[in-house]
């Protein structure tokens, strides 16, 4: 019939975008999603269907459906569209022109079991065994940061906030409203250093470094110094103390005894962890108190950044090409979406280490 694709049309589409470069065929070549399949059985337990009902779809295609969302920062109704109008997104997923797609509704009640199932530490962690079956060893040491994540901002009145920070929900707030209020998520302050110019005068004032208040969460990662794949990671309210997360993120299947971090993991309790376990600590120095740094620790620290720097790669990936941000409310679902966005990296950093050739 005049109009109607055939089989070889579809193909030809497909060899075209193959011919492009298309990402999502390389990943789906590197990553074995079936590792997956067993944790995610485990968490979902899904009861017999005596009651009948439609089958549920299959847990590994529901979840590269995540992976398409933390890939390109959709929501779930930009992701059933997105499923249906994009022919690399039904290559990735296995799906025909003629297979059903999963509809918005049918994502969010998925990623809700997982949420309650808690089962992204245990996916990261089964990606993690299978990057050290495939022998991507923690090597070298390991660098840790943490960046904030933004959030919508909430419009609260003083003594909602007061009630907030006390752990309560406002006494006027009806159930509705409350279920649509984050109250979890807090402010921070990030500080960006000014740059002075170069060649200027020094006689002219130097600019003021910016204070930039930001909403939402933190990501609290650890990457290892060799490969640059996320080890392990934290996720918390944007006020958290970055320092107070360091015991949790330091890896002891770490080959590398050194341990990278800025000036707000440097602190006495740090210090004697970390001496404790055998490691060797590459912390920044604070600048003494109303005094110059000392050119001694300036050049060390100097020397520290230059490895420290590889942790910003990740956050710069995270926020501009995958556009990290959480638009859930509290902190079990941003748990899973910061989760999520950490995988997915690790997914494509496989990607691009695989190209690189072996792994070292």
């Amino acid at each position: 019939m005049a109009g109607q694709p055939g089989f070889f049309d579809l193909s030809n589409r497909y060899d075209a975008l193959s011919a492009a470069g298309d990402p999502l065929e390389r990943l789906a070549a590197v990553v074995d999603f079936e590792v997956f399949r067993g944790p995610l059985t485990a968490a979902l337990r899904r009861s017999g269907r005596s009651k009948g009902g439609r089958p549920p779809f299959d847990p590994v295609l529901m979840f590269k459906i995540l992976v398409l969302q933390a890939l390109y920062s959709l929501s779930d109704e930009a992701t059933e569209f997105q499923i249906k109008d994009r022919l690399s997104f039904q290559r990735f997923l296995g799906l025909g022109l003629d297979g059903t797609v999963p509809d918005a509704t049918t994502v969010w009640l998925f990623r809700e079991r997982l949420v309650k199932a808690k089962a992204i530490e245990r996916l990261f962690a089964r990606f993690d065994a299978a990057l050290t079956d495939r022998g991507y060893l923690a090597m070298g040491g390991q660098i840790i940061d943490a960046t904030v994540v933004p959030a919508p901002k909430q419009r609260n009145t003083e003594p909602e906030k007061a009630a907030i920070k006390e752990g309560r929900v406002p006494e006027d707030w009806s159930p509705a409203k409350a279920r649509q209020k984050d109250r979890d998520a807090r402010w921070s302050i990030k500080y960006s250093k000014a740059k002075v110019r170069a060649g200027g005068d020094p006689r002219t004032a130097k600019p003021v470094d910016l204070a930039i208040p930001m909403f939402g969460y933190k990501n609290h990662i650890a990457i290892d110094r060799a490969h640059g794949l996320i080890r392990t990671w934290d996720a918390s309210a944007a006020n958290a103390h970055d320092g107070a997360r360091l015991p949790d993120l330091i890896s002891k299947g770490n080959t590398g005894s050194g341990v990278w971090a800025d000036t707000a993991y440097r602190s006495k309790k740090n210090e004697a962890f970390l001496a404790k376990g055998m490691f060797t600590s590459h912390i920044h120095q604070r600048k003494p108190n109303r005094r110059a740094m000392p050119e001694r620790i300036a050049r060390a620290n100097a020397r520290r950044s230059a490895v420290r720097s590889a942790v910003e790669h990740v956050f710069a990936g995270q926020k501009h090409r995958m556009g990290l941000i959480v638009r859930t409310i509290g902190i079990a679902r941003a748990r899973i979406k910061i989760g999520m966005v950490n995988l997915v990296y690790n997914f494509q950093r496989l990607a691009w280490l695989e190209g690189q050739g072996a792994p070292a």
